[in-house]
């Protein structure tokens, strides 16, 4: 998909416009629209609603050409099926041999449902949360899934409408609607990006302030924990866990937008904010890196004008613009005091994950998967992906070495996402090596198909690789003897396209050569990411 171009979405109370955004021409000023967003960020103060960071709240859906007909290309890609199907406690027959020591529980999330009645989601990140467990326990495994009954899964399956707003799709509302939704909460709490845990509970969690308690034992939905929307706006899915504390960050959106980082000591709930970072245009950045003394903010030039986004007529991630003139500012706050103690300018470029950092020196290392410019974002819409001839961006393993100058080295051309280390041992200090994601194709001609290994010291790469499967997330599980990095299995949920049927696959991590599989009884649709524990 051409940059700057995004599918059209069709609301049948909704007038349909001729500009390819979806930003009819309007006879109301700047100004004009200043102040009427200016008065909303006022009444939003007001009244705490925390309405801003999930779309532009006077407007509604997109006009423009239908929605595409999904049925012929979804079995080209029936990990973008919807799954409606749950079952529980589900043994599962195992190819191969589990490792005697690897016992416990991977916990992931990740969309499962793709329409609304009769409107089909727009974009791969709006899909419907569905958790999905995997105990293993002396080689056997059994499977459970269940979809994540927040407020707005109960309101989309109640009403046959969407009722909040996601990422790339906002709910069909009439003008007089729209204007109640200054005075409404509409946050979605559709937590489809990971899991995480927190004193001994377990998230999911999105890009709003809305974590969702669940049980890991049975995967019922336990409730929002209401502890992050009177904080601000945005929050990232990947929040860092070092040296006793969780630590993460919010956008705020209003008339002095900030990013304000927080920490949650192990075992409480309340959030200590050591530092607030002032901004005109806040950046969309999906993670965070993290040293033993610092805490890294990528600010990437994909960025909101907090009064635009009130009254534009788009879904949440279309009010933001790629502006690469700005170039890419590393923030680097101190842990102890709060302070920003650097600004590090670059090259534009864009990325959704963190990799590692770790200070060297005076020196501060910043890994992530990264690309061009932010049209990925793009490339994810569920029509494009579905659209023949799919080529989206891939990602490179990039460097940032952040001193005196910021020195950039690709470790690998990639592609490679949805990356994972050996996060209790390595986290934040040096490291050798990266799983991810990739693709059999550079650059891809389609959704990630393989599984892949780097060696960051050589650039060297292994791979695992099934013809007409798809990858997901690679978790690594260190072994109890562990004396290398990368002693251990790789767990990663992958589907089999023409079986349509999905599997729990086990490698060796350091060979990166399959031990096992546990096929599953349906397909499980591509998610992002999970966990694993010993409960």
């Amino acid at each position: 998909m051409p940059p700057g171009h995004r599918p059209a979405d069709r609301c049948s109370n909704d007038r349909t416009t001729d500009d390819d955004d979806g930003d009819a021409n309007r006879s109301v000023e700047r100004g004009d629209r200043e102040s009427t967003a200016s008065a909303a960020l006022e009444r939003r103060d007001v009244l705490g609603t925390g309405t801003v960071a999930v779309g532009a709240l006077l407007g509604g859906c997109i006009g423009g050409s239908e929605s595409s007909d999904t049925a012929s290309v979804d079995e080209r890609h029936p990990g973008f099926r919807s799954l409606e199907r749950e079952v529980a406690d589900r043994s599962l027959p195992v190819e191969g041999t589990f490792p005697s020591w690897l016992e416990g529980t991977l916990l992931r999330t990740g969309p499962a449902k793709f329409e609304v009645g009769d409107r089909h989601l727009r974009h791969w990140f709006d899909g419907f949360a569905m958790l999905h467990r995997f105990a293993i326990d002396d080689g056997a495994v059994t499977y459970s899934n269940r979809f994540l009954e927040t407020r707005a899964y109960e309101h989309a399956t109640d009403e046959g409408e969407l009722g909040y707003r996601e990422f790339a799709t906002d709910p069909c509302r009439r003008i007089w609607e729209r204007f109640f939704t200054l005075f409404s909460d509409t946050t979605t709490d559709n937590a489809n990006v990971s899991v995480a845990t927190h004193a001994d509970r377990f998230r999911a969690m999105t890009e709003t302030p809305m974590p969702v308690e669940f049980d890991p034992e049975t995967l019922e939905t336990l409730g929002v924990v209401a502890d992050g929307t009177d904080l601000g706006d945005l929050t990232t899915a990947h929040p860092h866990r070092d040296d006793g504390e969780t630590i993460n960050y919010v956008t705020d959106l209003s008339r002095t937008s900030e990013y304000r980082v927080f920490r949650m000591p192990d075992g409480e709930h309340e959030r200590d904010v050591f530092a607030t970072v002032s901004r005109d245009r806040p950046a969309y950045m999906h993670s965070f890196g993290l040293t033993d003394r610092y805490v890294i903010l990528a600010e990437f030039p994909f960025v909101v004008d907090p009064l635009e986004f009130l009254v534009r007529d788009r879904p949440f991630i279309e009010n933001y613009e790629w502006v690469p003139d700005r170039g890419t500012r590393f923030l680097v706050i101190e842990r102890a005091t709060g302070a920003v103690v650097s600004t590090h300018e670059t090259d534009a470029f864009f990325a959704f994950h963190h990799v590692n950092a770790f200070e060297d020196g005076d020196d501060l290392v910043v890994d992530v998967v990264a690309y061009d410019d932010a049209s990925i974002v793009e490339d994810l819409y569920l029509e494009a992906i579905r659209s023949e001839g799919y080529s989206p961006d891939g990602g490179r393993l990039d460097r940032f070495r952040l001193g005196e100058t910021v020195a950039r080295e690709t470790l690998y051309e990639g592609p490679i996402e949805l990356p994972g280390i050996n996060y209790d041992r390595v986290n934040a200090e040096p490291y050798r090596y990266a799983y991810g994601v990739g693709n059999r194709e550079n650059p891809p001609r389609d959704v990630p198909n393989t599984l892949v290994k780097v060696d960051v010291e050589t650039g060297a790469a292994s791979e695992w690789e099934e013809p007409g499967t798809y990858a997901g997330e690679p978790v690594f599980v260190e072994s109890p003897d562990a004396t290398a990095e990368d002693d251990g299995v790789i767990l990663s949920v992958v589907l089999d396209a023409a079986a349509e049927r999905s599997f729990l696959l086990v490698l060796d991590a350091g060979t990166f050569e399959e031990l096992a599989r546990a096929p599953a009884p349906h397909h499980i649709p591509l998610g992002f990411h999970g966990v694993f524990s010993d409960l």
